[in-house]
């Protein structure tokens, strides 16, 4: 990966570093795991969650009664989800007075909770604080995680009808309106797995991953086994465009989505610790990096796969800066062909998108995605000398969204 070597006065402007910027003390994610069948198939997502809140705290040697708020990105939680996210944090360690809430934007809702939490900082309301994602789809996904029916008048307005599409048929939407080819979107899904089976195996991804023990139960046995997960455990090794050619569509017989070129679905946690620059220097903490901006918008639900080509220009536009001056870009791979199509869309060079591969290959905990990306992307601008990086998703119902960072490694 060739990084930026742009120097424009918006490039110049958010590197400068300033008492009231906010920045990025510790940033860090659980392995990726397959739901049901992985590492954290028998692990609870307050669980998950109270571990990296531990982490990202522990790590730079931060007094957790410091900490004034948290924000949880989750898609699927039980009972509404804010009770399981105080119960997380009290178990983390993290004190009474501390509060905590959850959000939910789909996708991008660990990147929602990051920018809630920069947003307070910049605000005056704190000057510390916790933007963190989870997700067991072990536990969250599937039939049990949906309504039964919906409001008749609502159901009326085509657009809204349009919401319930599941995601499957949305992306073969995309890849038929815009003409995103079969073998196209097996070859990028390959790249993916590729990248991410030679990144793993390089150890590139431990600086970013927390080792967990976890208690995983036999289905056959019964019995209860205490493992170390420290590995995402969907990427695969050997895969190619001619293998994944073999697969059927899962949507529809005529499609061209399937189980090789789209998310896989996944358990996992991240957290990234915030603060006001000036209360972490005088607190001696370390900074790793700095939040720029981020920006949400929507498009056609039908389409929603799409969201990441609004997203990425809006963001750059509210931020001043132009693609030249972004080093890479870590985009979140729900399926090849809406991928695909923000990237052609946008004009961007495959070789500065998703460097250590990306969901295809190692799957989307869908809350925790957002911030997962953030702990990924200053893993890689500090192993490539990487300075500024975007992170975007799609979002379900049709939003796109998309965040700015800058590497202080």
């Amino acid at each position: 990966m060739s990084t930026s070597q742009s120097t424009s006065s918006a490039r110049a402007r958010i590197l400068e570093k300033h008492d009231n910027d906010v920045v990025i003390v510790y940033a860090v994610r659980t392995a990726i795991t397959k739901a049901r069948k992985g590492g954290f198939k028998d692990t609870k997502p307050e669980l998950l969650l109270s571990h990296v809140l531990r982490a990202v705290y522990t790590q730079p040697g931060l007094d957790p009664a410091l900490i004034e708020d948290i924000s949880v990105g989750n898609v699927l939680p039980a009972g509404g989800g804010a009770s399981a996210a105080r119960m997380a944090s009290l178990h983390a360690g993290i004190p009474v007075p501390t509060s905590i809430h959850t959000v939910n934007r789909q996708c991008s809702s660990g990147l929602t909770a990051v920018n809630d939490i920069a947003n307070q900082i910049l605000a005056g309301q704190i000057d510390i604080g916790i933007g963190a994602g989870v997700e067991s789809m072990t536990f969250g996904y599937g039939p049990k995680g949906v309504a039964s029916d919906y409001d008749e008048e609502v159901l009326s307005n085509p657009l809204a009808e349009d919401c319930l599409i599941p995601m499957g048929f949305t992306s073969e939407n995309v890849a038929s309106d815009f003409n995103i080819s079969r073998g196209d979107q097996d070859a990028f899904a390959a790249a993916s797995f590729q990248k991410a089976s030679a990144a793993s195996k390089a150890g590139k991804f431990r600086a970013e991953i927390l080792p967990v023990k976890a208690k995983v139960i036999d289905p056959k046995t019964e019995e209860v086994k205490e493992v170390l997960v420290d590995h995402d455990d969907g990427i695969r090794e050997g895969v190619t465009a001619e293998s994944l050619g073999k697969l059927k569509p899962a949507f529809s017989k005529t499609g061209s989505t399937h189980a090789g070129n789209a998310s896989q679905v996944s358990d996992g946690a991240a957290a990234v610790l915030l603060a006001r620059r000036s209360v972490a220097k005088r607190l001696g903490l370390p900074i790793v990096g700095k939040f720029v901006g981020a920006a949400t918008i929507g498009v056609p639900p039908r389409i929603m796969g799409v969201g990441p080509a609004y997203a990425i220009p809006r963001v750059l536009e509210k931020t001043g800066l132009s693609k030249s001056d972004i080093d890479f870009f870590e985009i979140n791979e729900a399926f090849a062909s809406q991928a695909l199509y923000s990237i052609r869309t946008l004009g961007l060079p495959l070789e500065k998108v998703n460097v250590h591969g990306g969901a295809i290959a190692f799957g989307h905990p869908l809350g925790c995605t957002g911030a997962r990306q953030i702990a990924t992307g200053l893993n890689i601008s500090k192993q490539y000398g990487a300075k500024v990086f975007v992170t975007s998703m799609c979002i379900g119902s049709g939003m796109g969204m998309a965040g700015v960072f800058v590497s202080e490694q």
